[in-house]
């Protein structure tokens, strides 16, 4: 059939050679860039591609889902829809040395209650400095592909991500039916390179490093242009799936490999601590001849019924952790010490350097942490200082030379008033400890324009609302010009496209202006095509402001900028509360600080913090303007059909046998129960172990049930 020409093909006939073609490309494609052995010619290669685009040409509707046409781009999307992970796509904890190591294989023994003999085997892998991807198949054909995004909610780039050859876009063997795998995205150094010469010789920008350029490559509009730059893809995880076909991480590497995957080859099972530090020295070691970046090593607990068990904490689970490389160093000389104002009043000292690159990127700026940190390090201007990217990310200056110190130099003094509003900056002193805290405050409150700048700025952030598109120079020039006060004003301005446009074209023209003046040039009449192009992005703008009028609720809590309220305790409030009314109303009550310190995570001075903010009045004033332009969606609640305990507020007390505490509260939690460290008229049920103490008077005193260990496994079967 393969010699009949296509136009003589009849439909049947031309769905079993698209059939025949697309399964003999992929292979093809498996062999050469898998194995980096073809076993034909170039030249018969792309003539299979022909045939197979000539037979789809003919035969349009029988273009398959998994069609070599796919790897050369498709048409250009307009934008990318949303994906919403059916399980959520987590971020690793960190370690940074052995013990760090040590200590994560300690919380794995104590939490599942192992022997100290008793072995615990991890996976590791190299840690790939990419995109995080996921690619969803159903009945073995490749139909979704997403970005991680925030972890709840991607980006759909399907198309872009069909044109990598290391992605199958049908799976060998049987897989299983829904099988969501995980993995990440990557560009070598020898196409990182490649790339950069040819944007170059375009007169285009350059990439910085290759895990920007892989990103901006798989995030591009035009497929086209995707399939135009080499990435590479390796697989290690999974999401939804529909039956597990292993029983351990390593067996289930080994069925990706079975399904068409490209699996790291570098991976390792290691059943001590022993061999998991020597895989890692020996990863170290080969680090700058691997041909591609990575930033440390990943262990993960390789039995699945122990991770399973171990479950996750915040967004990261308990059975896995990123073994990060020593931070890549780098000397520069220290020109200036600037103040940034964060949106909680926080002093942060910027250290303004002399351009040096550090693990590949630029860098221009590091922290200094605090005046207490400069004073340690005598840190001053004119100083040739060491600096490093921590965890390859954050610059932050490690060391003077002090041998390299001109005369000129003297000791930094740190400023005791607002550098912003003027206001008396001050460190608090805790009333318990009586200590002194080591960052410096400005008390200006809301009068501080930077507090109020940076409170909205980390309104519109990815971490809370996440209003892409909404910049710094946006929120600066609508607060100047009196046109943004608070939250609630961005959504009342969305409303108001007209005036929006008219304050941004007008700040448009004063940067342009000022340009010109420092340029020395004449002034250029706009065209209709720039008028055009800023009437879009005014458009865009108002378009990405209405699609967050609906918010999850941790989301919208974090987005408050209550002091010690970040993404991990905004949801754990968001989760003890059927919604963001109950919450409000719950804050106002005498109460409050108790009530929340009931909630397994919650200490003294998180509950303090949030009743304080509540306790001001233009506080509550706020929360209840923005409450009438968004609406806000409770967390989804665990799937605890059947669940005896699922509502219920349950604290543990005294030493549990069968299970670990830790374990104990973790399997409470997932099947919907309220874990509290205290005893209340609120607590549903105590479960006590031998050495209960205080907490079974006061059980007693509020008349709560108690039950032993026993009965607790019983009730939850």
């Amino acid at each position: 059939m393969s010699a009949k020409p296509p136009a003589k093909l009849s439909s049947a006939e031309a769905q079993k050679e698209l059939d025949r073609l697309a399964r003999e490309i992929a292979e093809h494609d498996r062999r050469y860039h898998g194995e980096d052995a073809p076993t034909i010619s170039d030249a018969d290669y792309d003539a299979l591609r022909r045939r197979n685009a000539d037979i789809e040409a003919r035969f349009p509707l029988l273009v398959r889902p998994d069609s070599p046409s796919h790897r050369v781009g498709a048409k250009a999307s307009e934008k990318f829809a949303k994906v919403v992970h059916a399980r959520p796509m987590l971020s690793l904890d960190n370690a940074f040395s052995d013990e760090d190591v040590e200590d994560f294989i300690g919380r794995v023994r104590r939490f599942l209650g192992l022997k100290d003999e008793e072995e615990i085997a991890v996976t590791a892998e190299p840690k790939i400095d990419g995109l995080s991807a996921s690619l969803r198949y159903e009945n073995g054909l490749l139909v979704q592909g997403a970005t991680r995004g925030d972890g709840s909610e991607g980006e759909d780039i399907t198309a872009n991500l069909r044109t990598l050859s290391d992605i199958p876009l049908r799976l060998k063997g049987k897989p299983p039916a829904v099988l969501e795998v995980r993995g990440e995205v990557y560009m070598t150094h020898k196409a990182f390179e490649a790339l950069n010469k040819r944007q170059e010789k375009e007169g285009k920008a350059t990439y910085a490093n290759p895990r920007n350029s892989a990103a901006g490559s798989v995030r591009q509009l035009d497929p086209g242009i995707t399939a135009g730059r080499a990435l590479n893809f390796f697989a290690y995880t999974w999401g939804e799936i529909s039956t597990l076909p292993a029983a351990t991480q390593s067996g289930m590497l080994e069925k990706f490999r079975d399904y068409g995957f490209v699996v790291n080859p570098l991976v390792r099972r290691c059943e001590s601590l022993a061999q998991v530090l020597k895989f890692y020295r020996e990863i170290e070691s080969k680090r700058a001849k691997l041909g591609y970046d990575i930033d440390g090593v990943v262990y993960k607990v390789d039995r699945l019924d122990w991770q399973e068990r171990l479950g996750f904490v915040s967004r990261s689970p308990r059975w896995a952790i990123a073994h990060k490389f020593p931070a890549e160093q780098a000397e520069t000389v220290l020109e200036d010490i600037e103040i940034q104002v964060g949106r909680t009043g926080k002093l942060a000292p910027v250290a303004r350097l002399v351009p040096v690159t550090v693990g590949g990127v630029v860098v221009r700026n590091a922290t200094l942490h605090n005046e207490d940190e400069i004073a340690r390090k005598d840190v001053r201007i004119g100083d040739t200082v060491v600096i490093q990217r921590a965890g390859d990310v954050i610059p932050q200056i490690v060391r003077v030379i002090a041998e390299k110190r001109p005369k000129s130099a003297k000791p930094y003094h740190f400023p005791t008033k607002c550098p912003v509003c003027g206001s008396h900056a001050v460190r608090e002193v805790d009333e318990k400890t009586g200590k002194e805290d080591v960052d410096r405050r400005c008390t200006g409150g809301l009068i501080c324009a930077a507090q109020a700048v940076e409170r909205l700025r980390y309104f519109v952030s990815r971490p809370a609302f996440d209003i892409e598109g909404f910049g710094s120079i946006y929120i600066e020039t609508l607060f100047e010009k009196g046109l943004l006060k608070e939250p609630a004003d961005i959504f009342r301005l969305a409303k108001k496209p007209d005036l929006l446009n008219r304050a941004l074209a007008e700040r448009r023209a004063e940067m342009s202006a000022e340009r010109r003046a420092k340029e020395g040039k004449d002034e250029v009449k706009k065209s209709k095509k720039d008028e055009e192009g800023e009437g879009r992005l005014v458009e865009n703008l108002v378009a990405a402001i209405e699609a967050r009028r609906r918010i999850a609720m941790d989301r919208f809590i974090n987005a408050l900028g209550i002091r010690h309220v970040g993404e991990t305790n905004a949801r754990l409030i968001a989760r003890n509360y059927p919604s963001i009314e109950a919450f409000v109303e719950a804050m106002a009550q005498k109460d409050a600080v108790e009530e929340l310190q009931h909630i397994q995570g919650v200490g003294d001075v998180l509950a303090q913090a949030v009743k304080d903010f509540f306790d001001e009045p233009h506080n509550r004033k706020l929360v209840a303007n923005l409450l009438k332009e968004v609406t806000v969606t409770p967390l989804p609640k665990p799937k605890t059909e059947g669940s005896p305990v699922a509502g219920k507020t349950v604290v543990f007390t005294g030493a549990l046998e069968k299970m670990t505490r830790q374990e104990a509260k973790a399997r409470a939690e997932m099947l919907g129960a309220k874990v509290s460290g205290s005893v209340s008229a609120k607590t549903d049920l105590v479960v006590a172990g031998p050495g209960a103490g205080s907490k079974l008077k006061e059980a007693a005193k509020h008349n709560v049930e108690v039950i032993d260990e026993d009965a607790w496994l019983r009730l939850i079967g």
